[in-house]
């Protein structure tokens, strides 16, 4: 019998050889038992939370100060992605944005990076603007203003550059009211939200201002005195000379009392923008709760008081009360000894510590020639009354400097109202 063919049971054939016919086999069929039931549990899908959504960000600061800064930023737990002249690049969730915003001492501004690409004709310009998310950065009723600057590149008029952008934010957010951004930090209103535009080598890059008002306005310094040093400096040359609020620290030339009050900020690691906010929080969909978990974690980390003595003296009665009136506000007036007093009168408290100075450049307060004497006198009292001391001094005249007779290293370069200075330190 031949074997057979195909797949399954075997097919039978009559007996008769001459019969072709096909005896269709038996298929008994298959008994199943039964299947028993088991009770599954419904099983209720669980929504993860929402991931943190991360920002690229960009940190202006005074050009010199960028290490420092970037040392900040790895404080506070961001990894800064690139140092570059004049800023720190680095990515952060909202919570982390906040936190830069209020800790950085060194900071001018923050943005975000809201769109990057090539443009070489106002038509290009136009076309790769328009997917530009711009309402994710517009809050309800908030004018709007754009910085432009143009650099090596065929989109040279910053003016045109800026109302080309102007028209296609106008046709995301029809009820947005564009108007001009001043040519200075100085001249932004805090009431619009500024976006700034750098356009260097055909590479157009639009950032929206996080920050708003400029971060060294702290809130403190209503009352000014002669040539003011911007808080953010001044707070940037105590971390440059490595202060951190373990020793005694004096001021003899206070002016407005700015280092003694950005010394005690860090003395007591006060948080330099707790007393503000700042433009993120007003944009659609930023996350409140990040905002206000930060400022707890910041006020969280308050010392109660500074740990050494900080004392700011000048012998101007009006830098006096200005500086007593600007520590009030600070918040800090138990932790400072404000007097009236010249220069040779100073006395340092036991121990050592750290003195330092912003006298006058002679480039705009006062001849250089006049100065030479307050210099002398200067080092005179620091060699005679301050030994083991950390004396430091911003100066912008070698030869000025060279009157001290102190044996002075370079710790950092910057420029300081348009003045070429440095911070020397012994």
């Amino acid at each position: 019998m031949r074997k057979p063919r195909g797949r399954g049971a075997p097919v039978r054939r009559s007996a008769n050889p001459y019969d072709r016919s096909v005896v269709k086999p038996v298929v008994k069929p298959v008994q199943k038992s039964a299947a028993k039931l088991v009770a599954v549990p419904a099983v209720i899908p669980v929504a993860k939370p929402a991931a943190p959504q991360f920002r690229d960000c960009f940190a202006i600061v005074t050009p010199g100060f960028e290490l420092l800064t970037d040392g900040e930023l790895r404080t506070l737990g961001v990894a800064a992605v690139a140092k570059s002249e004049g800023g720190v690049s680095f990515r952060a969730d909202d919570r982390a944005l906040v936190a830069a915003n209020l800790q950085l001492r060194t900071a001018t501004r923050v943005l975000v990076r809201v769109a990057e690409f090539s443009a070489r004709s106002f038509a290009e310009l136009e076309r790769r603007a328009k997917p530009v998310r711009w309402r994710d950065y517009l809050p309800k009723g908030r004018n709007v203003a754009f910085r432009v600057t143009c650099k090596k590149s065929r989109l040279y008029h910053s003016v045109a550059v800026a109302e080309r952008l102007a028209k296609s934010l106008m046709a995301a957010a029809p009820n947005a009211k564009v108007v001009r951004a001043g040519c200075d930090d100085e001249d932004e209103s805090p009431a619009a939200q500024l976006f700034i535009v750098r356009v260097a080598r055909d590479v157009v890059t639009i950032s929206a201002d996080a920050s708003g008002e400029l971060l060294h306005r702290r809130g403190y310094r209503l009352a000014t005195a002669k040539a003011p040093i911007r808080e953010t400096i001044a707070a940037g040359c105590l971390l440059a000379l490595g202060y951190d609020g373990s020793v005694p620290f004096i001021d003899p030339m206070c002016g407005a009392g700015t280092f003694a009050i950005e010394a005690a900020l860090i003395a007591r690691n006060i948080a330099p923008g707790i007393g503000r906010t700042f433009a993120c929080e007003s944009w659609p969909g930023f996350d409140a709760d990040a905002a206000r978990q930060s400022r707890a974690d910041a006020k969280a980390a308050e010392r109660a008081s500074a740990a050494a003595p900080i004392f700011a003296s000048d012998r101007d009665a009006g830098a006096v009360k200005a500086t007593l009136g600007n520590v009030a506000r600070a918040g800090v007036t138990a932790d400072l000894t404000v007097t009236e007093c010249a220069l040779s009168a100073i006395e340092p408290p036991s121990g050592v510590g750290m003195l330092i100075a912003n006298p006058p450049y002679g480039a705009r307060v006062g001849d250089a020639s006049d100065l030479r004497n307050l210099y002398a006198q200067f080092g005179n009292v620091a060699r005679t009354k301050f030994g083991g001391w950390r004396v430091a001094l911003v100066s912008a005249e070698r030869s000025l400097e060279a009157q001290t007779k102190l044996p002075f290293a370079e710790l950092v370069k910057f420029s300081n109202g348009g003045i070429k200075v440095r911070l020397v330190a012994t």
